[in-house]
Order: structure tokens, then C-alpha cells, then sequence
């Protein structure tokens, strides 16, 4: 029977597999961080208060891209080039999803819209994050090899979306209620697309790396197509709802370090 404990311990067994799912990770979280700087830098005058948030998330996402590459160290291997069809970040910013490179190069401030974007966006895809590593956390938190780390991470993710429903709620009562869920709509029905899309790609990776018989593949992709089908219809909704959540400040203090990984 398949199952996400199955079908991941089958990728951690693996040495390419595993090399494969950490490059990815940490390619993605890495961009993370340095969007979140660039951000952080650029944040408009009179919005200058979110800027050490900003900061707190990118320096958080930097951390798990420096997770994910000891845990490959830990191997002895290498990270490995992240296959284009893979990359979650590129194609959301391909899409239009958040804040596009090009304007976080430049050295002009952002406008308000701008990190209102950028929250939306946020709520939407540390939403994804959040789920997947509470699902990882149920599968392998007691693992020796990867337990410490997909807690340390799940509890982060935590708390980027806790800071993201905070402070998108406090824009909205500042009266920009209407802007905020027409970004969190388009965010939503693009990033649900996307996922699958890289979802698909990713299994695709892992059948040949993992040898998997074509019934497999095909049951595997036919069960991802079936969640973008439900996120489609209605699955969607939660993750542009927003209510003021139990962490408060989540973000409002120094960030978490892990020397035992970095």
C-alpha cells in the first residue's frame, strides 16, 4: 500500500534520491533567504517596523538551505543542480507569484503594494511549507538521521505563516482589505497549478532514480493530479482564509540558529 511514510522512506534510503529531495529543498530555502533580504532592504519608508520581520524570515530560510546541505554532508555527498521543471521559486516568479527578481535587484525602494504582495504571496506559499513539514514530522520526527531537523524546520514554518495572517490582518484593518484578497486569490489558483506541476516533475525524478514499475508512476501521478483537482474546486479557500493566529509576534524576536547542522 503507498503512503507518504513509504514513498519517503524510499527517497531517505536512497542516496540519489536523497541527494535529489535536499538539492531541491535547499536551492528553494536559499532563494528564500535572499529574497527576504533584498526585501528586508528595500521595505518603503513608512513600513520600516516589518523590516527586522523580513529579516528574522529570510535569516530563517537561509538556515534550512544550510540544514539541508549538512544533511547531505552528513552522506558525504554533494548537492546536485536542481532540474529546471523543479524549481518551485523560478516558476511561481515565471508565473507572476510575488515579487519578481528583476525589481529586488534594483536599488529603489518598494511601495507599500509591494510588501502587501509579498505577505499575500507569503500566506499562500508558507502555507505549503507548513503543511509538508508537519507531514514530514509525523513520518520521520523520531528518525536519528532527520528527526531534529524537519522539527526545527516545521516549528519555523510555523511561525512565518503565524507572522504572515498577523500582519496581513493588521494591513487589512489599515484598509487594504480588497487589495489583500484579490492578491491572496490570484496567489492561491496560480501556486496550486505550480505545485503540481513541480510535484509531477519531482516523482518523475524519483521513479527513475527509484526504479519504480510504471503502475506506480502512474497511481503516484494520478493521486497528485487528483489533489489539484480538489484544490482547484474548493481546497483553495483555506489558504487565502486569515484569522489572528495562537503565536503572536511570531517573528518579533532574534532568529534560531543550528550549529549542529550549519
Amino acid at each position: 500500500m503507498l503512503s507518504a511514510r513509504s514513498l519517503f522512506q524510499e527517497i531517505v534510503d536512497n542516496d540519489e534520491a536523497f541527494q535529489l529531495f535536499c538539492s531541491v529543498a535547499a536551492s528553494g530555502e536559499s532563494q528564500g533567504g535572499w529574497e527576504n533580504a533584498r526585501i528586508a532592504a528595500l521595505v518603503p519608508d513608512g513600513m520600516r517596523d516589518l523590516a527586522p520581520k523580513i529579516t528574522r524570515h529570510g535569516a530563517d530560510e537561509d538556515k534550512h538551505g544550510r540544514i539541508f546541505n549538512a544533511l547531505l554532508r552528513k552522506r558525504g555527498l554533494p548537492a546536485v543542480p536542481v532540474p529546471p521543471e523543479t524549481d518551485y521559486t523560478m516558476l511561481l516568479e515565471r508565473r507572476g507569484i510575488g515579487l519578481a527578481h528583476d525589481k529586488l535587484r534594483r536599488e529603489e525602494p518598494l511601495t507599500e503594494e509591494d510588501i502587501l504582495v509579498y505577505l499575500a504571496h507569503s500566506r499562500v506559499t508558507e502555507q505549503r511549507a507548513a503543511d509538508q513539514m508537519v507531514m514530514l514530522v509525523r513520518c520521520f520526527g523520531d528518525d536519528p538521521e532527520i528527526g531534529r531537523a524537519v522539527r526545527m524546520i516545521s516549528n519555523d514554518e510555523d511561525n512565518h505563516l503565524a507572522y504572515c495572517h498577523e500582519e496581513l490582518l493588521r494591513l487589512a484593518r489599515a484598509g487594504h482589505g480588497r487589495t489583500i484578497h484579490r492578491v491572496l486569490r490570484e496567489s492561491a489558483l496560480t501556486e496550486i497549478g505550480v505545485y503540481r506541476d513541480v510535484s509531477l516533475a519531482v516523482m518523475d525524478h524519483m521513479g527513475r532514480l527509484l526504479a519504480w514499475p510504471a503502475p506506480k508512476a502512474a497511481l503516484l501521478a494520478a493521486g497528485i493530479r487528483g489533489t489539484h483537482a480538489y484544490e482547484r474546486f474548493s481546497g483553495w479557500h483555506r489558504m487565502v482564509r486569515l484569522s489572528m493566529p495562537e503565536r503572536r509576534d511570531a517573528l518579533g524576536g532574534a532568529p534560531t540558529s543550528a550549529p549542529e547542522f550549519a
